[in-house]
């Protein structure tokens, strides 16, 4: 089993940045990639950011230039670093982990964008 918390959500001004936090705990020698999910009202969730365990990348359309994961092995942490945030990314955020067997969420952390 693999634990995820999240951090760092809240209440931002356009133009302005967050940082996400995604501490796992428990089977996390399993996890091989971790990412970010993000779902507004009405939308299905979508894709913001992946980080494989060799520390590869990928990123949705939306996010591209603006986002940046990272990962801290050694803490089992990933981190989701946003700027030049817009009210389209008002979202609550998932954090996800992928082990060979299932894929894990966190609990969600609201980002809102707002003037």
């Amino acid at each position: 089993q693999v634990q995820l918390v999240e951090s760092g959500g809240g209440l931002v001004q356009p133009g302005g940045s967050l940082r996400l936090s995604c501490a796992a705990s428990g089977s996390t020698i399993r996890i091989y990639a971790m990412g970010w999910y993000r779902q507004a009202p009405g939308k299905q969730r979508e894709l913001v950011a992946r980080i494989s365990d060799g520390g590869g990348t990928n990123y949705g359309d939306a996010v591209k230039g603006r986002f940046t994961i990272s990962r801290d092995s050694a803490k089992n942490t990933v981190y989701l670093q946003m700027n030049s945030l817009k009210p389209e990314d008002m979202a609550v955020y998932y954090c996800n982990a992928n082990t060979a067997i299932r894929s894990y969420w966190g609990q969600g952390t609201q980002v809102t964008v707002s003037s």
